[in-house]
């Protein structure tokens, strides 16, 4: 019996040392951009490589015809056939520059082409027939999904024209400063850098150590080709990133490619840097900037409806994947964004499932769901953002237009032409001051106005106000200041500054008492002496 629990303990010990063993063979580590300062490797081959087109297109044909397939998992072949597929389907709606010439770098180039598996020309040939029969995924042990001509086609046609005339490359992140970890989703790790100390991007790249990676690297034991099916999303998000260029979807800057953890050519992306949405901090600012992440939002999904791709639809809608920039809402996640339109046969099949809710949307009778990409993206924006962040403090008079729009989503009656419509309106509404028409009354108390004079100290707290420390609010005209201060028992004074919002609304420091008066030539203060 001893010897059986010794027999039986070693070779627990032994499962465990071979266990640890195969990680340490198969598993990467993450060698982010602070430790190697997004070092690459063969530097100086590949800097020449951009400089000789010839050199660069002699590695694409030696890569192209003579690798050897190298997938020998027929599902895991086939899940990188359709991610590829969806970059070329995206992809085929050119844009009218794009058939001038090819302004891509021709090594980057080369590694765009080189994320597709390889395979011998039997295979090659059937994979040309890809569109018109479907492909035996289970037929074999290897697998390569596009021709060797076809490689050579594949590239992202980044715009390099008059309003992009440079794209950031590998050279522009080599000695990058201030690195800093952002976050990670499944796929992706995001980091801050900064760029020859002045500008700030975000990189973003393949997590090695992320959900997708570690579980297809279990699953398959092939770091490589789990890579590639990995990169695939970040090839997909930055040709959305290129085709949908809009104020409220994130600029691309760039892109890097370099050897790491074993595997080479691995993917960055340079993209435009923003600040995470925090909803915590959202519901403790103004309603005036709530308003305007509503605004952005709903420009943003009327864009995305109407697209040059068709209607597309934020599958992994959530607030993590928008960021603000100068105060703008920005989407920075399209790698889950999808231009499909659901297939159906009865309005059986247009079903849209909520936590709260569910909705039966129409079947046209092209036999596709009527505006379903639109409708999620819209009741999304609904229970995310819209219930909480237009009708709380809002002005009085614009409530009931701020109901019937919060309700009008959440019951799905309006589509996102109506709803852009009446934020529209409603944002012409409070900047012109229309929504003080019947609501301002002649002031109970009387002010004395001291044109040169600021009020130093004598700060009281509101909410919500743009100084933490005080009461700063924004309003339309020295009647409204007045109102509110008739509204706050504190208030004794406020003190007119000279900054605006973006509605053009006046920020006025609200005061508890006139002790700290001090002359100020740029500002204007009044005093509450009765009332």
């Amino acid at each position: 019996m001893k010897r059986r629990k010794i027999a039986v303990a070693a070779g627990f010990c032994f499962s465990f040392f071979l266990g640890t063993l195969m990680n340490l063979l198969f598993i990467p580590g993450f060698e982010h951009h602070q430790s190697n300062r997004v070092h690459r490797s063969d530097q100086e081959e590949e800097h020449a490589d951009h400089l000789q087109p010839r050199a660069a297109e002699r590695r694409v044909h030696r890569d192209s015809v003579s690798a050897e397939p190298r997938s020998s998992h027929p599902d895991l072949a086939r899940q990188i056939h359709e991610r590829y597929n969806e970059v070329v389907r995206y992809r085929q709606h050119r844009a009218p520059w794009s058939e001038a010439g090819n302004p891509l770098r021709p090594l980057e180039r080369r590694r765009l082409m080189d994320l597709a598996q390889r395979g011998s020309s039997e295979q090659l040939k059937a994979a040309e027939m890809m569109n018109s029969r479907p492909v035996d995924f289970n037929h074999g042990s290897s697998f390569s999904p596009l021709p060797a001509k076809a490689k050579l086609d594949f590239d992202i046609n980044l715009n390099r024209n008059m309003h992009n005339p440079s794209l950031m490359g590998c050279s522009d992140i080599d000695n990058v400063t201030n690195v800093q970890y952002l976050g990670s989703g499944y796929t992706k790790a995001v980091y801050k850098a900064t760029i020859n100390e002045t500008f700030s991007v975000a990189l973003k790249s393949v997590d090695f150590g992320g959900h997708d990676m570690e579980n297809c690297v279990k699953k398959y034991a092939s770091p490589e080709d789990c890579y590639r099916l990995a990169s695939y999303k970040i090839v997909k998000e930055m040709t959305l990133l290129q085709r949908l260029q809009h104020p409220h979807i994130i600029k691309l800057h760039g892109y890097c490619y370099q050897d790491s953890n074993d595997i080479t050519d691995t993917l960055t992306a340079i993209t435009e840097l923003g600040n995470p949405l925090e909803m915590i901090q959202l519901l403790q600012t103004s309603w005036e900037e709530r308003f305007r992440i509503c605004l952005s939002l709903v420009r943003l999904l009327h864009y995305l409806a109407h697209s040059p791709l068709g209607s597309i639809t934020l599958l992994d809608f959530r607030p993590r994947q928008f960021v603000i920039v100068d105060g703008e809402l920005k989407v920075t996640d399209l790698d889950d964004a999808s231009a499909d339109e659901a297939p159906c046969s009865s309005s059986a099949d247009c079903f849209m499932e909520f936590p709260a809710r569910n909705f039966t949307l129409h079947c046209s009778s092209q036999g596709l769901c009527q505006s379903i990409n639109e409708k999620r993206n819209l009741y999304n924006a609904y229970r995310f953002f819209f219930t909480y962040l237009l009708p709380h403090s809002a002005p009085t008079a614009l409530r009931p237009l701020l109901d019937r729009i919060v309700n009008s989503t959440g019951e799905l009656r309006w589509g996102i032409d109506e709803t852009l419509s009446e934020l529209e309106k409603l944002l012409h509404l409070y900047s012109n001051g229309l929504y003080l028409l019947n609501t301002t009354q002649a002031p109970r108390a009387e002010y004395k106005r001291v044109v040169g004079a600021s009020i130093a100290g004598d700060n009281y707290r509101c909410w919500p106000s743009y100084n933490h420390e005080g009461c700063l609010l924004s309003v339309f005209s020295i009647q409204e200041a007045m109102d509110v201060c008739e509204s706050h028992g504190q208030c004794h004074a406020f003190v007119l500054t000279n900054q605006t919002t973006w509605t053009g609304h006046q920020l006025i420091f609200f005061k508890a008492g006139t002790a700290s008066l001090v002359p100020d030539p740029d500002k204007v203060t009044f005093l509450r002496v009765t009332g």
